[in-house]
């Protein structure tokens, strides 16, 4: 049986670009391999999956996304000051430069720098696409069935 519609599940290939409302070009499949996925297991920010639903191969679509269904706003707890001791000497960082960061649990996540000095950095640990109103224009290539078992999301 072949499935014409994205339904949660469902493994979809397609094309996509994924901008910043001013134009910037945030991620895209350009000339290389589309993405392929499966709605429902987390791959892609829930905004942006929930608008591929009901969509058919050969379906092509342009999405305004705003900020809170995209990646959220930026959050005030998220900015935080860290000792500039607790970085290597020699790192070269100018506000607004993103470098990762290795929590105890050893998950490394981006943080972007706001502030350095010689005794202290601020960073803000929201994503970062938070805070920033997104457009999507995709290409549906080929819709195929599957399952989201209980690890959803893992």
């Amino acid at each position: 049986m072949t499935i014409h519609q994205v339904l949660e599940g469902c493994r979809v290939t397609l094309n996509f670009s994924l901008l910043l409302r001013n134009g910037t070009l945030v991620d895209h499949t350009g000339d290389g391999e589309p993405l392929t996925i499966t709605i429902g297991k987390g791959e892609l920010v829930a905004g942006l999956e929930q608008r591929l639903l009901g969509l058919c191969p050969g379906d092509k679509r342009h999405f305004e996304i705003p900020a809170a269904d995209g990646y959220g706003p930026r959050l005030e707890e998220n900015i935080q000051v860290v000792p500039r001791e607790h970085f290597p000497p020699d790192l070269v960082a100018e506000p607004g430069a993103i470098i990762g960061f290795t929590l105890p649990t050893g998950e490394e996540v981006p943080g972007r720098i706001m502030t350095i000095d010689d005794a202290e950095v601020t960073v803000d640990f929201s994503h970062p696409l938070a805070g920033h109103d997104l457009v999507l224009d995709v290409e549906i290539l080929a819709v195929e069935p599957g399952q989201v078992g209980p690890g959803r999301g893992s």
